[in-house]
């Protein structure tokens, strides 16, 4: 079992709408409204692909309740910690003329921290029935920026495959690394950010994940426009890939790493080789951004994409130490 937790769950709307302008009025030419945070569009994608997968996390109010009947509705098994605070919603405003995404996400819930136990408390009971824990999105108000790290290191004594992604916040990422998580994935933003420079060649990536492995985290995922870089640890064995595709026509850009995250924990879950690790996520990513919405994909698709994935084995120049 894969277990997919959100703190900061929404009610997601998309909205296509052409010839968007700021302050002028328009009419959506079409739309799709889906329950999500990015824990929640990873099991969405998981359950496409065909892995076994619970989804939890915090949901309150009306917005909170809409999320876990929409769901079960979807046969997305799920189990949250209901909260005092109602949960958020976001809009996404899709332009297909220019290709410009323009996202209004909301802060989300305030939460306490008698609802944080909750949570605790529920993890280490869903934990032990799960080979995996997906910590996955940004943080609701008034929660701790050591909050992910708090359940990595609860999950330690159950030895759970652990995954961190997108905490869109630069100190709860690095705490998180402290941990030690068996895999993060981010966005080339977030590691710019926490590296305190941009990229712009391999060994800009390379110094930059290793500099967070030494933090603490085991596999690192950096994702950018047309690919990955990815330091993966197997054992005491390091190696080095870079993954890259085509750049194609995208319907939307919503959901992408997060399917990328479905991907590779698909193929991992099934034993996989590491390469098809890699390329199966890639297709899982390029196969959503053919739809509307966030995990919204068919699988034969992402099989067949994963053919159009580049590998290629990097080999840095800095001396690994482990």
């Amino acid at each position: 079992m894969i277990t997919t937790v959100t703190l900061n769950t929404a009610m997601d709307r998309a909205l296509v709408v052409p010839n968007f302008l700021v302050g002028r009025r328009h009419r959506a030419s079409s739309g799709v409204t889906l329950p999500g945070g990015k824990g929640v569009t990873i099991a969405r994608a998981l359950k496409r692909l065909g892995s076994p997968v619970i989804a939890t996390g915090m949901a309150g109010g009306l917005t909170g309740a809409n999320i876990i009947e929409r769901l079960t509705d979807e046969g997305i098994l799920n189990d949250f910690v209901r909260i005092a605070e109602p949960s958020r919603t976001s809009t996404a405003v899709i332009d297909p003329v220019t290709g410009v995404h323009t996202e209004i996400n909301e802060y989300g819930p305030r939460v306490r921290e008698s609802e944080i136990d909750l949570l605790l408390e529920k993890l280490r009971y869903l934990a032990r029935a799960s080979q995996y824990v997906v910590l996955a999105g940004s943080l609701p108000r008034d929660v701790p920026p050591d909050v992910y790290q708090r359940v990595l290191r609860g999950l330690q004594a159950t030895r759970n495959f652990t995954v961190v992604t997108q905490p869109d916040d630069t100190e709860a990422l690095r705490l998180a690394l402290t941990a030690e998580p068996s895999l993060v994935v981010i966005d080339q933003r977030e590691a710019e950010d926490l590296a305190g420079n941009e990229f712009g060649s391999d060994e800009d990536f390379i110094i930059a994940i290793d500099d967070m492995a030494r933090t603490g985290g085991q596999s690192i995922v950096v994702m950018h426009a047309t690919g990955c870089v990815g330091r993966i640890k197997q054992g005491k064995k390091v190696s080095w890939h870079a993954a890259e595709f085509d750049p194609v026509e995208a319907v939307s850009q919503l959901g992408f790493i997060d399917c990328f995250v479905a991907g590779a924990l698909h193929a991992t879950y099934a034993e996989r080789p590491l390469e098809e690790r890699f390329t199966l996520a890639l297709g899982t990513a390029l196969a959503n951004q053919r739809s509307l919405g966030a995990g919204v994909f068919e699988k034969g698709d992402a099989v067949r994409l994963q053919r159009e994935v580049r590998m290629r084995i990097l080999e840095p120049q800095r001396v690994e130490t482990e």
